[in-house]
């Protein structure tokens, strides 16, 4: 009775019942980083600095909006006006 007991346990379920957690730095294999998405902007020297390369730095191009009549934003609560 003993050893059906300790085998029925050696083969219990070793994951956790609520479900898979997410996945991070700190539950990912050696060296993972998960990161938002972004390109990085340089790289990491030998003596821990960090050096910024400038053709990798993101250049927005935004037109002169001088004299534009519209406005960027519409409010949540404006309602529709029929012409």
């Amino acid at each position: 009775m003993l050893g059906s007991l300790l085998t029925g346990l050696a083969r219990g379920r070793r994951v956790p019942r609520s479900g898979f957690t997410a996945l991070t730095s700190k539950r990912g294999p050696k060296g993972f980083y998960k990161g938002k998405g972004a390109q990085p902007t340089g790289h990491h020297t030998r003596k821990g600095g960090y050096r910024i390369l400038k053709e990798r730095i993101p250049d927005y191009v935004v037109p002169d909006l001088t004299g534009f009549k519209l406005l960027p934003y519409v409010a949540y609560g404006v309602k529709p006006v029929n012409n």
